[in-house]
């Protein structure tokens, strides 16, 4: 339905674009092949003020004409609705430049190599390259799981899913229906961020655990969608990032440098252990499984139980 909807307004704005003079409802219905199959004249005039609001709304500027016998016809100038030139400093160039980079171990490195190409065809300034390097480092988002691009789709056109997800304390999948909100990167690791219609609340899933495909679903989201900041600050609390207290843990000497790097005290216990105290929030347990026989909790108690339940779910397969 989305599809058809999609290709009707394209039609639409098509035959109000290349006109040169108004063109009638009458004209307009015996143009487009969908408004031909409507069931009445009255299901097609309903249909064709909701598009044209549609294209309105979108930004389409369709003017209306009352020619010399009374008729009403519309037509959309296209000196009405052409963009204005784009013009982009050296700074603006160097950031589009910057992100473009960020995508190219991603699916969207194509995309984002043709949109520069574009801008440079409507206007970049010749002076500036915008895959010129302007620092040091080298910015990557590596985007590895074949979830990825199925669920930027869906999280753009607003499309419930459902996959197979493994929690890190479960031996097997199982199936998940989700609406999804957004995709978040945390730690070199992708999260997405959407309502959980099995138990009715907003969950976090990282995209390392679904396994098979993502499917999509027809029909509405059913839960409003927060800010997108909010979003983040989700991922950030079911990643980990955030922390209200703190863990003892011991960490073998030359390992687990993001650890480390978290840590806010760290003391030397001999024979190749160090004790670390790191800031403890949602999700740590996963975090520290990662690390395998490298990590040791000493406490608190709920911290430790959790990361033996985790390991002995990967034990067991």
């Amino acid at each position: 339905m989305a599809i058809a909807k999609a290709e009707r307004l394209m039609n639409l704005a098509l035959c109000l674009l290349g006109t040169r003079r108004p063109l009638s409802k009458r004209e307009l219905r015996e143009s487009i092949e969908a408004y031909l199959e409507a069931n009445s004249e009255d299901a097609f005039s309903r249909m064709f003020e909701r598009d044209k609001d549609d294209l309105r709304e979108l930004g389409l500027v369709i003017e209306t004409v009352e020619n010399l016998d009374g008729e009403t016809g519309y037509l959309a100038r296209r000196d009405s609705n052409r963009l204005p030139p784009i013009t982009l400093d050296a700074e603006e160039a160097a950031a589009l430049g910057l992100a473009a980079k960020v995508w190219q171990q991603a699916r969207l490195a194509g995309a984002a190599s043709g949109a520069l190409q574009k801008l440079r065809a409507a206007g970049l300034p010749e002076d500036v390259d915008p895959y010129e390097a302007h620092g040091a480092l080298e910015p990557r988002i590596p985007v590895h799981e074949a979830a990825f691009e199925p669920l930027m789709l869906a999280c753009r056109d607003r499309r419930p899913v459902v996959f197979d997800y493994r929690k890190a304390n479960a031996a097997h999948p199982e199936p998940r229906h989700v609406e999804p909100w957004a995709l978040e990167c945390w730690r070199g690791h992708w999260y997405l961020a959407g309502f959980d219609r099995d138990r009715g609340a907003e969950r976090v899933f990282r995209l390392s655990r679904i396994t098979g495909k993502v499917r999509s679903r027809s029909g509405r989201f059913t839960a409003e969608i927060p800010d997108v900041v909010t979003v983040r600050e989700t991922v950030a609390s079911w990643a980990g990032e955030t922390a209200d207290r703190s863990a003892l843990i011991r960490l073998r000497a030359g390992a687990g440098y993001p650890l480390r790097a978290k840590a806010t005290s760290v003391r030397e216990l001999g024979d190749g252990w160090d004790e670390l105290e790191i800031p403890y929030g949602h999700g740590l347990d996963a975090w520290l499984v990662e690390f395998g026989p490298d990590v040791v909790v000493l406490e608190p108690a709920e911290l430790r139980a959790d990361v033996v339940d985790r390991l002995r779910a990967v034990a067991k397969g």
